[in-house]
């Protein structure tokens, strides 16, 4: 089967994207070390000299690399994005094939699963749909334990689908001061959370931003 092995394939970008962002970010964390020279920071000093405080070769080196894993970190999402279309469109193709029998039961598709197999409804709902890219201090979000970086597989009733950004402040606002569970995946671990959308000093009702995938 097709959608099984995209699946696959796309666990292990997300987990080779894990590892550049880690990577990245203890460059980045060198770089920006007390006294360092920073992402951008001048190499020279304010008579136009090398500066003698830093190791001007090793900064280029970490500068160079961080460059480098920025553009894997690129082309790695990208190829996670095009595979989670793939799979959300053999999930439709799917659905849409079926054929109902006089017994009510759906025909079997391809690979032998029936349409509402557990195994085939896993090929897409365990994928997230989107990931938080921003989160406020003393937010809702934040209180209640969500963490930048997370992707969201499902959140209350909403999952992979069309206009994701509409049904999701809808489920917010429709859920105010009521608790929405959350299946998440966190460096490659899923987990399960509980968010109360509620208003609070900053904006919206979480305090956070769902960039779509």
């Amino acid at each position: 089967m097709v959608a099984p092995n995209v699946k696959a394939e796309t666990m292990r970008l997300m987990d080779r994207r894990s590892a550049l962002e880690a990577e990245m970010d203890a460059i980045i964390a060198a770089l920006s070390a007390p006294g360092g020279a920073g992402i951008t920071g001048s190499l020279v000093d304010a008579e136009g000299f090398p500066r003698a405080d830093i190791d001007i070769p090793a900064v280029l080196a970490q500068r160079r690399k961080l460059g480098e894993l920025r553009n894997d970190h690129k082309d790695v999402t990208s190829k996670i994005e095009k595979n989670l279309e793939v799979l959300h469109s053999t999930k439709l193709t799917r659905n849409e094939q079926s054929i109902p029998r006089s017994s009510g039961i759906s025909a079997p598709l391809h690979g032998g699963l029936s349409q509402n197999d557990p195994m085939e409804e896993d090929v897409v709902t365990r994928l997230p749909f989107a990931i938080i890219d921003d989160i406020a201090d003393g937010s809702p979000a934040a209180l209640d334990g969500l963490l930048l970086g997370d992707e969201i597989v499902k959140f209350g009733s909403v999952e992979a689908g069309g206009r994701l950004q509409e049904r999701l402040v809808s489920e917010a606002v429709s859920n105010e001061d009521n608790q929405v569970s959350l299946l998440i995946i966190r460096q490659g671990s899923p987990m399960n959370l509980t968010i109360t959308p509620r208003k609070w000093h900053g904006r919206g009702l979480m305090g956070c931003h769902f960039r779509i995938l």
